[in-house]
């Protein structure tokens, strides 16, 4: 498949991507062009910029310890937030979908020793947020 097909194609990297764009240029306003994803890259982007303080106490609340967010990398946050976001309010897609989705999608934005790191912030709180998958 091509590459830049695919990075366009996917929810999860357009969903970064709207947020990270949010985050730089707030004034903004985001639009969603016709995708099949649509209500779903709309719902995770405004879910996820709207409830942020919240994924950010339950970041604290569960993995505190293993991360510092003010000395995080932007973009890493940008997706660790959408993950959390999922992984707390979309029930119906399984956190290995969601966990192995995000982590496909930052192989275009973050290095791979971040991507790891990532996995692991995910797995630790996926087994706290959904106990029961």
């Amino acid at each position: 498949m091509d590459q830049k097909k695919y990075k366009n194609s996917t929810p999860r990297i357009i969903i970064i991507q709207k947020i990270y764009n949010s985050l730089m240029n707030p004034e903004t306003q985001l639009d969603y062009p016709k995708n099949q994803y649509k209500k779903f890259i709309k719902d995770v982007v405004s879910g996820t910029l709207e409830r942020s303080e919240l994924i950010e106490e339950t970041i604290y609340k569960h993995i505190g310890t293993d991360i510092d967010l003010k000395k995080t990398d932007k973009l890493l946050k940008i997706i660790l937030f959408a993950a959390i976001f999922e992984l707390m309010f979309k029930h119906n897609n399984p956190k290995k979908v969601i966990i192995s989705e995000y982590l496909l999608a930052s192989e275009y934005f973050l290095e791979k020793v971040q991507i790891g790191y990532l996995n692991a912030i995910l797995d630790k709180i996926s087994k706290v947020l959904r106990k029961d998958e």
